[in-house]
């Protein structure tokens, strides 16, 4: 919430708006007084890394009735304040919007009753009112991601992490509650990330006879090698019959029938707490930028509005129509009818639910028809969090498809000498949570291996391939697509899914692994900022990865709060270095005592951090010193974030869908030569697209080994405004309020 507070304040600040905070939630908007504070700019300094919200938050009764909104209506017309940008969950919102439209009648009331003139009623005649969903439990219609999901995601992933080595120690049965009365959301994509073993959600109740089931699943499981069971219970879970399933019962189901060794914990409000992630931060600045220029543009006739997230894409949507939308929710859910439930909570919910079922549960093999089709997965480039997830999802996909799924270690160095085995669906359980990349990865081409590939494609009957991994798979594919002419046995479907920590393949907004080392970056600026707290004013110069592609220093910076980045997508020469300085120079005659700058490390060949490190500590001698860090591989070890872990699950098991479709399509030994047959799978804006690799080709820069359009760079300006640089923001794709449910007809698929 805080990144969300800061964005609208300075945003608000910048458009020459006058922006105040309001205290305590509505219950400061009934009190007034010192309630209600104009903000400045230094008043949001330094709050991104703090979670909860810094402007307090509260229920309050009073609001709820008239006479509670006329004291607020007097409050807000006093200080000439008609815009009210709300962050908060649906109750707030529908608060915010019985208000706006009550407003024009309290006005005059207040007016008849002498408290304001009827020049005030004349003058301030209408509310603009903007909301933001401010929710850990993703229980919003109509938006993917709520502001304080991912966040809480991280507590329930480093529970899980945590609790996965001890109960493999001890061969123990974990049941794990987490927050959701109505809305499964948490539970159901933390058991996705981690693999578990069952999972109960208020939307989907289990059938009837689910404790047998659940039981023959569990000793399944322990027989398979499987030391640990885990079962994640939503905390509104309940049975078909409105009954609810508590975490207790669960526990002694367990002993009771299998004597598994069995411990219950219940996270609470952990999940509420900590720093936010760097999703969480990213998304909230956006948001709030959205709501500021959503408020200038608002009219009386147009309904008030939530900003929110529709795949990589900011937009607008009626309120009210969400508000419906999410109590239908409810109502469907009260009434029994569970799969309207799962239905309108939206296409991600319900295909998270698909995935994880098809990778919880397999089939008896006499119960999966075969393909008799050979399926081989393989990594290429540097290691990158999530790829193993993205394996094990592709195996256990592939295998309910009714193929032979084959891996192949090393790369391509390995597929050329061979190092392919079969791997089956017990052989990738707990990978998940694995960072690096199991089946080992390396960043040569296929080029000078064709040969020796096409005779192992030949000798292990390999009819497709998916590669997971970062440029070099791009760049692999189109060389696979080029060896067609001489080598027949690349005549097979192939697809890509990107896998870097760089973010730089062409055909995709994110790659898997970039969201992790954001993290990296973030929390290390948190603590490197931190470490200066208290000394005297101190500028920190931080070197991220990326090759020549800037999106970690970009985005990190913009999570971060920093006060420039260094990209090579934007050249800079001295001056601009000088200009950055000058401004740090005043910003630390301020309060504010610490500045953060990010540099790419191919950003420039002759500024390099050292140089840049140089001329900042020269040219603040008496104002600020000036320390350096350079982050280095950190950035691409680590255990991967929940998105991460998703993300990987998701778009791989979409990939192996893909490979099965194309194999359908041409039964028998079938030569696949057209362009669409090798192709890579991406998220672009609001759309998941498989694209051609030959496409993509024209729209690459290979010399930086970057796509020649970069979605992030128009977020850009959004940092240097948050930072107090003027700079323009293009705002032409903002606009238009959109029906919150999805125009029927539309062909694309969505992110």
């Amino acid at each position: 919430m805080n990144a969300a507070v800061r964005a609208v304040v300075r945003m608000g600040i910048y458009t020459g708006a006058k922006v105040y905070f309001i205290y305590e939630g509505y219950q400061g908007m009934v009190d007034g007084g010192s309630n209600i504070v104009e903000a400045g700019w230094e008043s949001v300094s330094s709050i991104l890394q703090v979670g909860g919200t810094i402007i307090g938050s509260a229920r309050c009764k009073a609001f709820r009735t008239r006479e509670g909104r006329l004291k607020a209506a007097l409050n807000l017309v006093q200080l000439g304040i008609t815009n009210v940008c709300v962050i908060g969950g649906d109750g707030s919102l529908t608060g915010a919007n019985i208000f706006r439209e009550e407003w024009s009648g309290l006005l005059e009331e207040l007016a008849r009753d002498g408290k304001i003139s009827t020049e005030a009623v004349k003058k301030h005649g209408y509310l603009n009112v903007v909301g933001m969903v401010g929710s850990i439990d993703n229980d919003f219609c109509g938006t993917d991601m709520t502001i304080g999901t991912d966040s809480a995601l991280h507590r329930i992933i480093e529970v899980i992490d945590a609790i996965m080595t001890t109960a493999q120690s001890h061969q123990r049965t974990f049941v794990l509650e987490v927050m959701g009365r109505h809305c499964g959301y948490l539970a159901l994509v933390s058991a996705l990330a981690c693999g578990a073993d069952w999972v109960f959600l208020p939307e989907s109740p289990p059938e009837e006879g689910w404790e047998e089931n659940m039981c023959i699943k569990l000793s399944e499981n322990r027989a398979r090698k499987k030391r640990l069971n885990i079962i994640i219970v939503a905390e509104g879970a309940i049975d078909t019959q409105n009954k609810p399933i508590t975490s207790e019962k669960i526990k002694e189901l367990v002993v009771k029938q299998l004597g598994y060794d069995t411990r219950v914990t219940i996270l609470g409000h952990v999940q509420r707490g900590g720093t936010p992630s760097a999703f969480d931060r990213i998304l909230a600045s956006r948001m709030g930028v959205e709501a500021v220029i959503a408020l200038l543009e608002a009219t009386p006739e147009i309904p008030a509005c939530v900003v929110s997230l529709n795949g990589n894409h900011a937009v607008r949507l009626p309120l009210m129509e969400c508000v419906q939308m999410t109590q239908d929710v409810q109502k469907a859910m009260d009434e029994g009818r569970f799969k309207d439930a799962v239905k309108l909570r939206g296409r991600s919910f319900e295909g998270n639910l698909k995935t994880y079922k098809r990778l919880a549960i397999k089939l008896p093999d006499d119960q999966i028809p075969k393909t008799n089709c050979n399926v081989a997965v393989i990594n290429v480039g540097a290691p990158a969090a999530g790829m193993n997830a993205a394996v094990r999802s592709a195996v256990r996909v592939g295998i309910a498809e009714g193929h032979k799924m084959f891996a192949i270690y090393d790369g391509f160095d390995g597929f050329a000498k061979g190092h392919i085995k079969e791997i089956g669906w017990g052989d990738v359980g707990g990978w998940t949570g694995q960072g690096g990349s199991i089946l080992g990865t390396k960043r040569t081409l296929p080029g000078k291996y064709l040969a020796q590939i096409a005779e192992q494609i030949r000798v292990h009957n390999i009819n497709a391939l998916l590669i997971i991994g970062g440029f070099e798979a791009f760049h692999s594919a189109l060389v696979m697509a080029k060896a067609r002419d001489s080598h027949e046995e690349y005549c097979i479907p192939v697809c890509v899914v990107a896998a870097t920590l760089s973010n730089n393949v062409p055909g995709t907004d994110f790659s898997i692994g970039c969201d992790t080392s954001i993290n990296t970056v973030v929390e290390t600026c948190d603590r490197i900022k931190q470490s200066a707290s208290g000394t005297k004013r101190r500028v920190f110069i931080i070197e991220t990865m990326g090759g020549y592609c800037g999106y970690l220093a970009n985005m990190g910076g913009l999570a971060a709060g920093a006060d420039a980045a260094y990209i090579f997508e934007e050249p800079f020469d001295i001056r601009d270095l000088q200009s950055n300085v000058e401004h740090l120079t005043e910003k630390m005659k301020t309060t504010i005592q610490r500045g953060l700058v990010l540099r790419n490390e191919s950003c420039s060949e002759n500024y390099t951090t050292d140089f840049i490190y140089q001329l900042y500590s020269e040219e603040g001698k008496g104002v600020f010193d000036c320390r350096k860090n350079v982050l280095g591989h950190m950035q691409q070890g680590g255990a991967p974030s929940p998105f991460d872990r998703n993300f990987g699950t998701k778009i791989s098991a979409r990939a192996m869908e893909w490979i099965t479709a194309k194999l359908k399509e041409s039964p028998g030994k079938g030569k696949f030569v057209t362009d669409d047959s090798i192709c890579l799978l991406g998220i672009r804006k609001r759309n998941l697209l498989f694209q051609p690799v030959t496409e993509l080709k024209k729209e690459t820069d290979f010399e930086h080994r970057i796509p020649n359009e970069q979605w992030w760079l128009k977020l850009r300006p959004l940092m240097k405004i948050l930072a107090k640089y003027k700079a323009s923001y293009d705002v032409s794709d903002a606009g238009q309020l959109e029906p919150v449910r999805p125009q029927r007809g539309t062909q694309e698929e969505p992110a």
